[in-house]
Order: structure tokens, then sequence, then C-alpha cells
């Protein structure tokens, strides 16, 4: 019998997600006074905003833009030497797009691109944040003080992609990244609806889903996670008064059990909240759960239909 594969360990997580806006302005306030992120720096047309609990300089870079979308998404790597295990295995794949010399929020990088179009970035060189001493902690384990605005966003969960092709994504983030599957879609077709991958303790740090419009390089979603379920209630309740249009929950997933609610932010991207006790993936020999047509027809655990846009609006807009 063969012996089992090593598996690869080289991200130590999601680091940050670039967002496009075409109301630069409009977005920030959004992010900042509605979803509770603090900003900790600007450069160029780009503003750089982090959750609470989120130890780097930033996990959000919002730039302005002609359209909306999704910039690059970065993840860290464990090590320098991880680093450049994987640019040599992206080359090895012919998905290198070079080096950069960085952001305002890291040092240098390395990005590729995936089947579908997304700009992937790795580092490890970070900045971590400082709190000026208006948002020191009380308590020095943590990055800054609970700011007590919006929804108080804690933290980076997860984001969600559109792509044309999920298994070729999946293919790319299981080679290149050394990601895991965690659950799956199954069409009755044989194709591939979505995928669930992970590269922590966590069930997924990133997710795709089939682009039902046939469109390559689509951004769904960017998720923050806040304490507890009583937390997105109450954010609910702060969307409606600010006007923000909720398009779906709260709720709960089937796929992960996430509880979640959905809105739309001024620039057209769509953001997410979720409770920060997510389900853990502790197992290394764990098997993809997958999910089938007939069951994802009978909609969210509780029964929730899942609304037609989930499926087809995204940015940029097609």
């Amino acid at each position: 019998m063969p012996a089992a594969t090593e598996p690869c360990r080289d991200l130590a997580h999601l680091g940050h997600v670039e967002m496009y806006t075409p109301k630069p302005e409009e977005s920030l306030r959004f992010f900042v006074d509605i979803l509770g992120l603090t900003e900790s720096g600007r450069e160029g047309d780009s503003v750089y905003l982090r959750g609470w609990d989120d130890y780097e300089f930033h996990t959000l870079k919002l730039t302005a833009c002609t359209t909306s979308g999704v910039g690059h998404v970065a993840f860290r790597t464990v090590s320098e030497q991880a680093l450049e295990r994987r640019v040599a295995e992206l080359e090895s794949m012919g998905r290198g797009l070079g080096w950069t010399d960085g952001d305002l929020g890291h040092g240098r990088s390395f990005r590729a691109r995936s089947p579908d179009g997304h700009v992937f970035e790795l580092y490890y060189d970070t900045r971590w944040y400082e709190a000026p001493d208006h948002l020191k902690p009380a308590l020095k384990n943590q990055a800054m003080r609970y700011p007590a605005r919006g929804c108080n966003a804690r933290r980076l969960d997860h984001l969600n992609l559109l792509v044309a092709d999920v298994s070729a994504t999946r293919e790319f983030l299981a080679q290149g990244f050394g990601m895991r599957v965690t659950e799956q879609i199954i069409l009755d077709s044989g194709v591939e609806a979505g995928a669930w991958m992970t590269c922590t303790n966590k069930t997924y740090d990133i997710a795709f889903t089939r682009d039902n419009t046939g469109s390559s390089g689509r951004f769904h979603h960017i998720t923050y996670a806040v304490d507890s379920r009583e937390d997105i209630l109450r954010a609910a309740d702060i969307f409606l008064e600010n006007g923000v249009f909720i398009e779906t929950g709260p709720h709960k997933h089937a796929v992960q059990q996430t509880f979640f609610l959905y809105v739309w932010e001024p620039g057209g991207n769509r953001v997410e909240l979720a409770n920060a006790g997510a389900r853990l993936m502790l197992a290394p020999d764990w098997t993809p759960i997958v999910w089938t047509e007939a069951e994802r027809k009978k909609g969210q655990a509780w029964g929730l239909q899942t609304v037609p846009s989930f499926h087809t609006h995204g940015t940029p807009p097609v």
C-alpha cells in the first residue's frame, strides 16, 4: 500500500482582500461607521482597514476604481522558506506573475493568476498593527480596544469568489497553495458547482461557486466575523437603520453551518457577517462532504430558500 502524501502546511491564514469600489467615500463610511472596521492607513487610491481583533496592519484594502470587484486575494505563509516553496510550485505550474516590492501593510510578495483570472498574492514579511494611544486596549493580548461602533466586526474570516470552472480553481489552490477541500457541491450532471477550502483549522478560508452568468474572475463576497449570533441580529437592525440593502438572512447555511447575514455595500460588493464561533477542522484526514443537487434545492439549514440574486449578483456587474 503506497504511503499517504504528506500534507502541505505552508500557508498560515487568509491575510487580506483588495476590494474595488466606484464609490470610495460611501464605501469607506460603510466599512468604518456601519461595519465597524478601523482605518490603519492610506496610500494612493487605497484605504487600509482592519477588524478590532486582526493582528495585521490591514485585512481589507479598499481601492477606488471605475468599477467594483476584487483586486487580489492575499495569504500569509508560515515562513520565508514556505513562501519560496509555494513560489517554486506556482512557477512550475506556469501561474506566476512575479514578485512585488510589497504594500503599505506587508513586505515583498509573489503574485499568481488562477485559471479563472483572479490574482492571488503570497507574502510572509508583514506589518503588525500598533494601536495609537486612544485605541490601546486594557489587555495586552488584544490588538486594539473594542471599537463600540456599528457592527463591531471582529476579524476577517473568509471570502467567496465566482468562477467559470470550480474544478480548475480547486486544483489550482490545492496544488499551488496546498489548501484542502472540506465541502463540495456536485450537480447531477457531475459538474462541480462549489468548493470550500481551508489552510487553517477553520472549516474554510475561501469558497468559490460557479458563476451562472458564464463570466470569469468575479467576486461574490467578503466575510467578517462577530462574536455571536446575537451580534448578527443586532447588525440587521443597524443595517436597517442606515438604509443598507439586506439581501438575505439572518439565517443558517446548510453548507458549513455558518450563521449568516448578507448585505450590499454602496459600491455594489456583497458583504457577509458571520458568527466567530464557526466549526473547526481538526481532523488531518478529513473526507470532503459532498452535497447533491437535490440536497441544495432544499435551501438553507432551516428551510430558507436561497434568493435568486445569490447566484447572479457578483462584482464587477455583467
